[in-house]
């Protein structure tokens, strides 16, 4: 799609409902970290530490709809720095709804354990959870010498999900794509001697799989961008 790669924005997206004032969907101290942690981003050959949940943006997903999401450190933006030449700016949003954050955020609660033992399993969000998630990557770079943009997304609808495994989308979208991953190495589709990330093998049969296991992917050109 690209020449260059100047701009990635990473957008993570549970637009879904389980009718609790407050759960995660998975381990709770990882989601407690997410929004307790300061963020950062790359830009300009170097990362930018911000307060947590200090950037907000709203964002209208497809088929989601406008969703408040706020920019967090996630460890890939790490890899993608060292790994794509040339690129300007990194930065990863997640949505949190507000009950979510305003129950939690600016208090300690010690011990993480005590906490979990509070909330619902994660494992029973399943079958009461419904909407879906849209996760992607907006890019912006030059192809053929011209300026351009896109938007990779797919959308994974959580009432599907637990007809298939028993689970909401939340881990199917976790899951799938590091059992592809597997398959890649397994079948030496991806058979490099040494430690790579993913960014740095080939990405069709990847993305050929993501279609055949559930996680059908849709290319936007001329997204809306985050300012």
């Amino acid at each position: 799609y690209f020449d260059e790669i100047h701009t990635i924005d990473i957008l993570d997206c549970n637009g879904g409902d389980h009718g609790y004032p407050f759960a995660t969907n998975f381990n709770p101290e990882i989601n407690l970290r997410e929004v307790s942690a300061n963020g950062s981003y790359w830009e300009n050959g170097h990362w930018v530490e911000t307060e947590p949940m200090e950037i907000k943006r709203e964002y209208d997903f497809p088929e989601v709809g406008k969703k408040d999401m706020y920019l967090l450190h996630h460890e890939e933006i790490e890899s993608l720095a060292k790994n794509i030449p040339g690129v300007k700016r990194i930065r990863f949003f997640m949505t949190f709804g507000q009950s979510y954050l305003t129950q939690f955020q600016g208090q300690e609660i010690v011990p993480i354990q005590f906490l979990k033992a509070l909330l619902p399993d994660p494992a029973s969000l399943g079958p009461r959870t419904v909407g879906k998630t849209n996760i992607g990557c907006i890019f912006n770079g030059v192809k053929d010498g011209k300026e351009k943009t896109i938007y990779i997304y797919n959308v994974c609808d959580h009432q599907e999900c637990y007809k298939e495994v028993g689970s909401q989308a939340i881990s199917y979208t976790t899951g799938v794509p590091a059992m592809i991953g597997a398959a890649m190495i397994v079948n030496k589709i991806w058979d490099k001697d040494g430690v790579f990330n993913i960014e740095e093998f080939d990405p069709d049969p990847f993305m050929e799989m993501l279609n055949e296991y559930g996680l059908p992917w849709v290319v936007e050109e001329n997204p809306e961008v985050v300012r």
